[in-house]
């Protein structure tokens, strides 16, 4: 099975993706932390939100929250979506922009203050989350429908844990730029080469995570995650009972107490 031959990879894979994330300076780290967090707690607390409930919405632990929201780790990409889609955010929002500076020193507006419809490919803004993935906006303005991302899965990178699913409203759309992807919805699971693209109802149980030694790039949209009326939360979903939300409460909350 498919399953059988990434986890042979898995080992050595996870050990490549370890030592390039601590050759990043910490200094970026603990930025890119810092901003998500603090962000993440400045909607939480608009909308009146407690830590320990908020915790109990998206189940996890409210240490995990807190440790999130103080910037000392980051969250997967399941718990991101989790999160957000409790706080009514959009995924555009968490992105930080980066002014430029004039010669004078002073900040100047990024194109036209985002009047234009081009993206820059060096003024991108980035949200790197735990296990290696990376996210980089296409968009140039704020879209409430769409999310159109430039998608990085480093060597061993996973959007969640390996017994584990998520569910979540929209429909995903991908195409694979470069390496080999693993993604699996409900029972079913495929290996995606670069070339290959996939689109699939959101709402059905997936997860996804990189084959072999080399990193996936993507290209991936998200259309109405936030809109979608059939759910407004994320689900985490145990990977044997892909339909059973309730059996899975107990593992996906010990699971996720260990990030």
């Amino acid at each position: 099975m498919l399953i059988a031959r990434a986890r042979n990879d898995r080992a050595a894979a996870r050990r490549i993706a370890d030592a390039r994330m601590l050759r990043r300076s910490p200094e970026s780290q603990a930025k890119d932390v810092a901003r998500l967090g603090a962000k993440l707690k400045s909607a939480r607390e608009r909308n009146g939100i407690s830590v320990r409930g908020f915790a109990r919405s998206v189940d996890v632990s409210p240490s995990l929250v807190s440790q999130i929201e103080h910037g000392l780790v980051m969250p997967s990409v399941g718990t991101l979506y989790a999160m957000v889609s409790e706080l009514g955010l959009g995924l555009d929002e968490l992105f930080q922009e980066k002014p430029k500076h004039a010669l004078n020193g002073h900040q100047t507006p990024v194109e036209g203050a985002r009047t234009s419809p081009v993206r820059r490919r060096n003024d991108r803004e980035v949200i790197r989350l735990a296990d290696g993935v990376r996210w980089e906006l296409l968009t140039p303005k704020p879209d409430p429908e769409l999310e159109f991302l430039y998608v990085v899965y480093e060597v061993g990178a996973e959007s969640c844990n390996e017994d584990l699913l998520v569910r979540h409203g929209g429909t995903e759309y991908a195409y694979i730029i470069s390496g080999r992807l693993g993604v699996r919805i409900g029972f079913n699971e495929y290996e995606l080469n670069p070339g290959d693209s996939i689109s699939f109802d959101a709402q059905s149980p997936h997860r996804l995570w990189t084959i072999g030694g080399k990193p996936t790039v993507a290209i991936w949209a998200v259309l109405n995650r936030s809109g979608d009326k059939r759910t407004r939360r994320t689900h985490w979903v145990r990977a044997g009972q892909p339909g059973n939300e309730n059996a899975a409460k107990q593992q996906s909350r010990k699971s996720r107490r260990r990030r």
